[in-house]
């Protein structure tokens, strides 16, 4: 089973350039040699606001993949840390809806099905 998480980074004024690049340089393939997969990112300039969807699949608990990612050597190497550049941080966890958007389906008013 799929689990994702949802994370919210508010980045450091100035800095969302730099945090981009040491997240995409970093931390994208670290987490992936440590069998965690990116569905997506996502920047709000405005709100200094950095937004991305973590998953993992493996057989391991969720919990126990991630600080295992937390204490591996590759992480703990990381430099510059990119961490440094978050002000704040929300995470959640995340469970995804079905949805049918095929044009014969859904109307163009309220979303409602028109069949």
């Amino acid at each position: 089973m799929t689990t994702s998480q949802l994370r919210i980074y508010t980045i450091l004024d100035g800095k969302m350039d730099e945090w981009i690049a040491g997240w995409r340089d970093g931390v994208v393939p670290l987490r992936a040699k440590h069998g965690f997969r990116i569905d997506g990112a996502w920047v709000a300039r405005e709100t200094n606001t950095f937004v991305w969807i973590l998953s993992y699949d493996g057989p391991e608990d969720w919990n126990a993949k991630n600080e295992a990612y937390y204490a591996s050597d590759g992480r703990k190497r990381l430099q510059p840390d990119p961490a440094r550049l978050i002000a704040s941080v929300e995470e959640r966890f995340v469970t995804p809806v079905s949805i049918d958007t095929r044009p014969d389906t859904v109307s163009r008013r309220g979303g409602k099905r028109t069949g």
